[in-house]
């Protein structure tokens, strides 16, 4: 079985986003690497992010901030390179386990699945070194489109399966900026 090979980042859900970056900037002495009204991303080491925050006053107002409200919205696990994504994803394909969101974040190749429960994670692959990562998340084509591209798994297996090589694996897709999974919240 293909493994992930390190645990990447969470992301959180919050009314409080001044309040919570700042806390774990003071908790975790992280550093902000992209920071907009809407999201923020934070590391402390070698990940070009370890933490992410969802301003929910802005992406939805109206809320409570309780435990239905905010949280953990996903946790990420990231796999040694994109063939052993597609692995996964057509293991877990046969067994009836489909994503809900492929994405291709700029940073990251992704696939978002959801246990049973609905708990939400996220299987990726870094793209480039997290220097490239953190470069491109203070970049403008970032700040213009912090979520993403969405892609075809099932079109990106068949070209991993005819031999396709790591990088037109993961070269970002062209296409309209994705939109956020209505039954699964922010991401």
């Amino acid at each position: 079985m293909t493994k992930p090979s390190k645990f990447a980042h969470v992301v959180y859900m919050t009314r409080r986003y001044d309040a919570m970056i700042a806390w774990y900037q003071q908790v975790f002495e992280a550093e902000v690497v992209h920071q907009d009204p809407a999201l923020a991303f934070l590391t402390y080491d070698d990940e070009h992010h370890r933490f992410a925050f969802a301003n929910l006053e802005l992406l939805k107002p109206g809320g409570d901030g309780g435990r239905g409200d905010v949280g953990v919205n996903h946790v990420a696990y990231t796999y040694a390179s994109a063939g052993d994504l597609m692995e996964v994803y057509k293991r877990l394909k046969a067994a009836g386990i489909t994503p809900y969101w492929p994405i291709h974040h700029g940073t990251t190749l992704s696939l978002y699945y959801t246990d049973p429960d609905g708990n939400r994670m996220e299987f990726q692959v870094d793209h480039g070194t997290v220097a490239d990562a953190v470069a491109y998340m203070q970049s403008e084509a970032f700040g213009g489109n912090p979520i993403g591209i969405e892609y075809d798994p099932d079109e990106l297996l068949a070209r991993y399966e005819a031999g396709a090589s790591e990088a037109e694996l993961m070269r970002m897709p062209v296409g309209p900026p994705s939109g956020i999974p209505a039954e699964h919240g922010m991401v």
